[in-house]
């Protein structure tokens, strides 16, 4: 199981998804106040942080990614199953910039004269899409290999 390196790509996935859901993915500034927006909501910037937009949608978006991820790793015996659960997660993974562009739409709206800024963390799906792309590509490399081996028997 770990000896492949479509586990590692998958790990990584793992990681940067459970990353994502505690680290600010943009700060909207209007006026004088400062908010955050991570994978649980807008949230204000004080000693005590109120939140005050919640986008559960994009936080449960976020976590079933990481689990399916860490989910396709033990299907290690199946490797059909876990191309299409690749295919399908980096699906979601364009799913959370859709919802993250939706919930930025409203919430900017609700807020005149906010300006946007993004963080390092918005970058974290693109990056899992390309890992992904990558553990896809060498799961069908290993099923490759098996029905040529299958072949010589």
């Amino acid at each position: 199981m770990l000896q492949r390196i479509q586990t590692v790509y998958l790990l990584i996935i793992v990681a940067l998804t459970v990353a994502l859901l505690f680290l600010p993915l943009a700060v909207l500034q209007s006026g004088d106040q400062l908010f955050t927006f991570d994978a649980s909501g807008l949230s204000t910037m004080t000693e005590q942080p109120e939140l005050i937009y919640p986008t559960w949608g994009l936080f449960a978006l976020v976590v079933i990614v990481s689990l399916l991820a860490f989910l396709t790793i033990f299907l290690f015996k199946n490797r059909i199953l876990q191309i299409r659960l690749c295919i399908f997660n980096a699906i979601l993974m364009f799913g959370i910039y859709g919802l993250f562009a939706f919930f930025a739409w409203i919430m900017k709206g609700q807020l005149e004269t906010a300006s946007m800024s993004f963080k390092f963390a918005l970058s974290f799906p693109l990056v899992s899409l390309i890992l992904d792309y990558l553990a896809i590509r060498n799961i069908g490399a290993d099923e490759a290999l098996v029905r040529s081996l299958d072949r010589l028997r």
